[in-house]
C-alpha cells in the first residue's frame, strides 16, 4: 500500500473541507457556504477577527486527483459544484494528523 504524502496546504484544506462542504468563491477560492468573518469566542471585545479560511482551485484539484474530495453533484460537469470530503479524506486525516 503506496502511502500519500500532502503538503501543510493540502492538509489545511483537507480539514476545512472536513468542517464542511466547500463551495466557489470569487478569484479561484473555495469555502464554506456563506461563510463570514467571525471572531474567538474567549474574544468578549470582538477586536481580533478570524479570517474566512479558503483554498485555492489548484490544492482543490490536487485532493481531488487522491480520491480525498468529491463532488456533491457527479451527474453535473460544471465546475461550480460544492465539493465534499470523502472517507478516505477522514482516514487519512485521522491516521496522519
Amino acid at each position: 500500500m503506496q502511502t500519500i504524502t500532502l503538503t501543510p496546504t493540502q492538509i489545511r484544506g483537507l480539514k476545512l473541507a472536513k468542517d464542511g462542504d466547500l463551495f466557489p468563491q470569487d478569484a479561484k477560492k473555495w469555502t464554506h457556504l456563506n461563510a463570514t468573518v467571525t471572531y474567538a469566542k474567549t474574544d468578549r471585545f470582538k477586536e481580533r477577527p478570524r479570517k474566512v479560511k479558503f483554498l485555492t482551485t489548484a490544492t482543490l484539484e490536487e485532493l481531488k486527483e487522491f480520491g480525498f474530495l468529491r463532488s456533491l453533484n457527479p451527474d453535473s460537469t460544471d465546475q461550480e459544484n460544492g465539493h465534499g470530503i470523502t472517507m478516505a479524506g477522514k482516514i487519512w486525516l485521522l491516521k496522519n494528523i
